[in-house]
C-alpha cells in the first residue's frame, strides 16, 4: 500500500485495500494524497500500533516524511480470517485546513498510542489529557515521560501494544518496550476505560514496575530503590533526584530529569510543586538539616534558571528524619545501599 502510494498507483491502492475499506469520502480523500506524490519515512516506514484483538485484529501505520505532527500517519486496521490479512478499514490524516485534533483515533488502542507517543516525545500536557486525572498522577505521567528520556527506551517495532482483554468499557494493553540497542527491555500495563453515557476513552492505570525494574538495571546498576518514581505516603507518586555523599550538586542525569520538570511548569504558571530535601543519617542532625535545605535550594535555583517562576516551588527541609530505607543493619552496621537512596530531593507535583 505504501509503495502504490508513493508512486500515485490509486488502481492499485484500491485493489490492495479493498471496497469494504473504501467509503465514497475516503476514496476521495485518498485519491487526492495520491496525486500529491507522497513520500514515506525512511527507515520504518511501516509500523504497527498495536493489537485491537489478540492475534486477530491490529492497526497498523504508514508514516509520511517532512508532514507535521498529527498529519503524518495514515492508519489501518487489519484482520486476519483463514491466516490472510486485509484491510477493515482506514484513517487517513487531516487535510489542508482542517485542525489537528489531539487524537486521530479516539478508541480504546487510539488513546493508549497517543498517550504513549505523547510521553515518548516528553509531551506531559498533552498526555496529560488522554489520562483519568483522578487514578493517574501528574508525577507518574512526569516520571514516565523521565524513564523515557533518561532510560532511551522506545516502543517495539513489533507488536508494540498487545491486547490483553476487552470489554465495552475496559480494556487492557501490555505496552512492549525496547533499549536504545534494539534488545527487549520491559514490558508495562495499561488499563483503558470509558465513562458512562459514552464519554472518551482515558488511561486509568499504569503499572510501571518492570519498567522501573529494568531501569535500574540499565541506568543505576541494579539498585531497585535508586528509583524516579516513588509512591507518596499521603497518596500519589513523588519524582525523586538523588546526590553523592555528604554533596549538594546536581549531575548531568538530574539535570536532564529536571528540564522535564521545567517543561511541565513553564506550560502554566499555576502549577506549583513542593521540593524536600533530604540526607542520609551520617553526620548531627543540623548539619543535615541545613544539608537538605541545601539540596532543595540547588534544585530550585535550576529550575529558575530555566525560567520557572519562583514562586512555583515551595521548599522544604527535612534532614535525616524521613528515610527511605534504614541507615544501619539490624546490628547496627553501616548499610550504604540504604543511605544512598536516602540522599535525594522529592518533588511533589500539586497540579489539582
Amino acid at each position: 500500500i505504501g509503495t502504490a502510494l508513493e508512486t500515485g498507483d490509486f488502481e492499485k491502492l484500491g485493489q490492495l485495500i479493498g471496497k469494504q475499506a473504501l467509503d465514497d469520502g475516503t476514496r476521495k480523500r485518498l485519491a487526492q494524497l495520491a496525486t500529491q506524490t507522497p513520500k514515506l519515512r525512511k527507515p520504518n516506514a511501516v509500523q504497527e500500533v498495536g493489537e485491537l484483538e489478540l492475534n486477530k485484529r491490529a492497526r497498523w501505520a504508514l508514516w509520511l516524511e517532512g508532514v507535521e505532527a498529527g498529519r503524518d500517519r495514515i492508519f489501518f486496521d487489519l484482520r486476519q480470517e483463514a491466516g490472510k490479512w486485509s484491510v477493515q478499514s482506514l484513517m487517513l490524516p487531516p487535510g489542508p485546513g482542517e485542525p489537528v485534533p489531539k487524537a486521530v483515533l479516539v478508541d480504546a488502542l487510539g488513546i493508549a498510542d497517543a498517550f504513549l507517543q505523547a510521553t515518548l516525545h516528553q509531551q506531559f500536557e498533552l498526555a496529560k489529557e488522554f489520562a483519568d486525572p483522578v487514578s493517574v498522577s501528574d508525577a507518574k505521567i512526569a516520571g514516565l515521560c523521565i524513564l523515557f528520556e533518561d532510560g532511551n527506551y522506545k516502543l517495539r517495532p513489533d507488536k508494540p501494544l498487545r491486547a490483553m482483554f476487552q470489554r465495552p468499557d475496559t480494556c487492557g494493553f501490555i505496552a512492549r518496550v525496547v533499549a536504545a540497542d534494539g534488545s527487549d527491555a520491559a514490558e508495562f500495563s495499561m488499563v483503558v476505560r470509558q465513562p458512562e453515557q459514552n464519554g472518551h476513552w482515558r488511561v486509568s492505570d499504569i503499572n510501571l514496575d518492570q519498567l522501573l525494574a529494568d531501569y535500574a538495571k540499565r541506568v543505576a546498576g541494579g539498585d531497585v530503590y535508586y528509583s524516579p518514581l516513588v509512591k507518596n505516603p499521603k497518596g500519589g507518586d513523588t519524582l525523586v533526584l538523588y546526590f553523592g555523599f555528604d554533596e549538594d550538586t546536581l549531575s548531568p542525569r538530574t539535570e536532564r530529569q529536571l528540564d522535564i520538570v521545567s517543561q511541565i511548569l513553564k506550560t502554566d504558571p499555576d502549577k506549583q510543586l513542593t521540593l524536600s530535601g533530604h540526607t542520609d543519617a551520617l553526620g548531627t542532625e543540623p548539619y543535615n538539616e541545613k544539608l537538605s535545605l541545601r539540596r532543595a535550594n540547588f534544585v530550585k535555583e535550576y529550575l529558575v534558571k530555566t525560567g520557572v517562576a519562583d514562586n512555583q516551588i515551595i521548599t522544604v527541609a527535612r534532614g535525616q528524619s524521613q528515610p527511605r530505607r534504614p541507615n544501619f543493619t539490624e546490628s547496627g552496621g553501616d548499610n550504604p545501599d540504604g543511605r544512598r537512596a536516602n540522599r535525594r530531593a522529592e518533588i511533589y507535583l500539586d497540579f489539582d
